[in-house]
C-alpha cells in the first residue's frame, strides 16, 4: 500500500495544535531532535515504529488517525456504533457536538495536568 506521508505528517502537527502544543516539547517529549521533529511534520522524514507509536501515545490519537485520517474508537463499545447507524442525521449532529464538547473539556484538563 502507498500512503501519503504527508498528510499523515499533516494530522500529526494538526493535532499537536489542537492540544497546544509546542512542536519542540512533542520532539523532547519522544527524545528526538527539533529538527528531526519538523522534518517528520513537513514529510520529509518518516519516525520509526516506535517513535511513531510516541507520537500517537502523546498526541493521544489512535495510529489509524494519523496514518488513515480515521479516528477508529478505542475503549469505545461497538454497539455504540452500531446504535448510531440507526439515529437520524440530526441525531449524529447532535452526538458529534457532544463529542466536541467532550473532546474540549479533556484538553483542558490535559494541558493543566502537564
Amino acid at each position: 500500500m502507498d500512503y501519503n506521508y504527508i498528510e499523515m505528517e499533516n494530522r500529526i502537527k494538526l493535532r499537536r495544535q489542537e492540544l497546544k502544543i509546542k512542536q519542540y516539547e512533542l520532539a523532547s517529549s519522544i527524545n528526538i531532535s527539533d529538527n528531526h521533529m519538523s522534518s517528520i511534520e513537513r514529510g520529509c522524514e518518516k519516525p520509526s515504529m516506535d517513535k511513531f507509536i510516541a507520537i500517537c501515545e502523546y498526541l493521544k490519537v489512535s495510529p489509524d488517525y494519523l496514518v488513515l485520517g480515521e479516528m477508529h474508537p478505542r475503549n469505545v463499545p461497538l454497539n455504540i456504533l452500531d446504535k448510531l447507524q440507526l439515529c437520524s442525521d440530526e441525531d449524529v449532529e447532535l452526538v458529534q457536538e457532544f463529542v466536541e464538547l467532550l473532546v474540549k473539556r479533556n484538553s483542558k484538563n490535559y494541558l493543566k495536568n502537564k
